[in-house]
């Protein structure tokens, strides 16, 4: 039988381990110097490797392979010495490892060789007991590579050099510790260990019986003479004989012993396994009676659910009694709930009938104030329209008036600058009356101050004469502008008087509207209501009547807005932003009208869509009457409408009321702009003459734009 030796070097690694030596014994690495294996042998036998023989190893070799190899060959061959001279145990070739592989590579191999001859040492020295209990206390896999390690060393040996009876002692302990390794906890675990030690025993009666034979062999061999031997030698072999039969005696009263513990311990577990039967009888017996009482309490279990959800049963049936009961007495008070009902739907029923008489009057009557409402409107534009033509004769009638007192202060300034030149004029006169020699009959050359002075005045007075004309050509000019402009301030101040007419009558109808639906109200509160659809087709019509005078107020005021850019001038380019911020202000407004007539729609398509899935919920169950439902169902929806319709009239109305005040602040601020440019052009850079400054006096009286002129003339003045 042979053992893998790279599985041997493992198991005989993790017995190593045991010896807690200060080197390392986890790899063949480890073992390679050869140090953890001389710690080890130290410890198997002190006297033999003592601590002289361990200062002869290098402790720390390193990388150095050689050294490692040198360390081995020192170890192994003490090894060698101490089976031969102490143990008497030479060691055959095949059992010597190459140490130069350990040292160089750590080859498994040829380390399981080397300790595989540590091992036999340690079970062979005097503290063999110790090394085998050591033994036993590793795992099965691990004993059972250590015992055919063991065998390999027994059988692979010389006769002479190894018998069985230095091994024997450590097979049939081991075999005992190794059987005997666990306690039996179950009968049938027992029972195996019974089979086992039966089949221990015979074999020790048949390695007896061996060893018996082998004795008298020996005895045999004792008593034959050899002639070819010398006497030392005899009696060297008879000695070594005799020492080897009291050991074989000491073992065979040792296994004999053993045999009678091992028959006592047999039946100590026979009787355990009696009374573990026994026991087991007894717990099947409880076992039963167990099972009999868990099938007795399911049983008992299931009752006591049935049971509950009995009593669940008869707690909902009395509760669906009261249930019962309740519904019952909700019928009787929903019959005469629906009796009261009945009564009062044959009453509002007998008021329907009477208010159909009426309503045809209603209609004649609501036709003729529709014809009324119609002519007042009319007779209002008419009467608005008149207004606004006396306030434009008013506005006229002012402008001609301070015009005429302008013409009258400027004849008088003129007058007076009339006089002045006749003053200017006859002072030279004066002059030549009182100096012949300044006649003008007399000669040219004879006085040279009475030439050059009417020269100037010529001058003077041609020059007056250019300027006078250009202002009065820049005056008419001027005037026929500010009459353009004023002409379009009449027409977009007629245009914002139209659409103030507009509104106020919008509200008037409004408010009119108002009156009828509070009218409507109060007839359906006293006659008892009217149908769905009569009051239905009647809200339809008055908010279609309204939406459309919305839009074509909306159509009137875009066209105004039209009418007003075609009569605007050029204006500079603030005045242009501004009025295109102003357009743009008012495209939003006209989307936001849109939008709000078109939510109007949706309004009503939600309105009607609402009623019509609350009137069957608002229908009483038990037979109740229709038209009550639906008197009620019109009277919200009727609210809901009024209400929508004053939140979006005031908006537009609002909204209405701010683009009329951005149209007439922009109107104004373009015309101040306009006269304020005009008046800076009017306005001359240089000195001004005395005329000149005369007549910018009197535009300062006329009004803002004379104000304007003689600011900006003003500092001249010093000049």
């Amino acid at each position: 039988m042979s053992v893998d030796k790279a599985e041997l070097c493992g198991s005989l690694l993790t017995w190593l381990q045991t010896f807690h030596v200060p080197s390392s014994c986890a790899s063949p690495q480890d073992l390679s110097s050869g140090l953890a294996i001389a710690y080890v042998l130290n410890q198997i036998d002190p006297s033999w490797f003592n601590e002289a023989w361990l200062q002869g190893i290098s402790e720390d070799p390193g990388p150095n392979w050689k050294l490692k190899v040198s360390n081995l060959k020192m170890v192994l061959r003490s090894l060698v010495e101490y089976s031969q001279d102490v143990l008497a145990h030479p060691v055959s070739e095949e059992h010597l490892p190459d140490v130069s592989l350990i040292g160089e590579f750590s080859d498994p191999a040829e380390l399981g060789k080397l300790l595989q001859l540590v091992l036999g040492c340690a079970i062979s020295c005097e503290k063999k007991q110790e090394h085998i209990q050591r033994i036993m206390t590793l795992e099965e896999s691990v004993q059972h590579v250590v015992m055919e390690a063991i065998q390999e060393l027994m059988t692979k040996d010389t006769p002479d050099s190894l018998s069985p009876e230095t091994y024997g002692n450590f097979d049939s302990q081991s075999r005992r510790y190794y059987f005997l390794s666990e306690e039996a906890e179950e009968g049938d675990e027992l029972q195996q260990r019974c089979l086992d030690l039966e089949r221990q025993l015979m074999l020790l009666s048949e390695e007896k019986q061996s060893l018996a034979q082998e004795n008298a062999v020996l005895r045999e061999r004792v008593g034959r003479p050899e002639g070819e031997g010398t006497p030392g030698l005899t009696a060297k072999k008879l000695l070594l004989l005799q020492s080897q039969l009291e050991q074989l005696q000491e073992e065979n009263f040792r296994l004999e012993s053993g045999r009678e513990d091992e028959r006592l311990r047999c039946a100590e577990l026979e009787r355990e396994v009696a009374e573990l039967q026994h026991r087991n009888q007894a717990l099947t017996s409880l076992a039963q009676e167990a099972q009999a009482l868990k099938d007795e309490m399911d049983e008992l279990r299931q009752s006591s659910e049935r049971a509950g959800q009995l009593e669940a049963t008869l707690n909902s049936c009395q509760r669906r009694l009261g249930e019962l009961r309740e519904l019952r007495r909700q019928v009787r008070q929903l019959e005469e709930r629906n009796a009261g009902h009945a009564e009062r739907t044959r009453q509002l029923e007998d008021e329907l009938r009477r208010a159909g008489s009426l309503r045809a009057q209603l209609e004649a009557q609501r036709r003729q104030v529709q014809e009324l409402q119609g002519q007042r409107q009319e007779e209002a534009m008419k009467a608005e329209k008149w207004l606004f033509e006396y306030r434009n004769l008013e506005e006229k009638y002012e402008s001609v008036t301070k015009e005429k007192e302008r013409l009258l202060a400027e004849r008088d300034s003129l007058r007076e600058a009339n006089e002045e030149l006749r003053c200017a004029q006859l002072q030279p006169r004066g002059l030549t009356q009182a100096e012949p020699s300044l006649d003008p009959t007399s000669p040219p050359m004879d006085n040279l101050a009475a030439e050059i002075l009417p020269a100037e005045l010529r001058e003077t007075l041609l020059r007056l004469q250019l300027e006078n004309k250009r202002l009065c050509r820049q005056e008419a000019a001027d005037r026929e502008r500010q009459e353009e402009l004023q002409r379009h301030l009449e027409e977009a101040n007629r245009a914002r008087h139209g659409l103030e007419t507009q509104h106020r009558l919008n509200q008037q109808q409004l408010s009119e509207l108002w009156a009828q639906v509070e009218d409507l109200q109060k007839a359906l509160q006293e006659q008892g209501g009217k149908t769905e659809d009569v009051s239905s087709v009647l809200l339809k019509r008055k908010l279609e009547e309204h939406l459309q005078k919305l839009h074509e107020a909306d159509l009137e005021l875009q066209r105004k807005r039209e009418y007003i850019e075609e009569l605007e001038p050029p204006t500079d380019s603030s005045t242009a932003r501004r009025i295109e911020e102003l357009q743009h202000n008012l495209q939003k407004k006209d989307a936001d009208l849109r939008a709000m007539e078109e939510r109007y729609r949706r309004y009503v398509d939600k309105a009607r869509m609402v009623m019509q899935t609350m009137e069957p919920k608002q229908r009483p169950a038990a037979g109740g009457p229709p038209e009550l439902c639906s008197l009620r169902t019109q009277l919200r929806e009727r609210d809901v409408r009024i209400r929508h319709l004053e939140m979006d009239f005031e908006k537009s109305r609002s909204q209405r009321e701010q683009e009329e005040k951005l149209l007439i602040s922009a109107w104004y601020n373009m015309g101040m702009a306009l006269q304020q440019r005009a008046g800076e052009e009017r306005a001359p850079a240089h000195a001004q003459s005395f005329l000149a400054q005369q007549r910018l006096a009197t535009n300062a009286r006329r009004g803002p734009l004379g104000r304007l002129a003689s600011l900006n003339l003003r500092p001249t003045d010093k000049h």
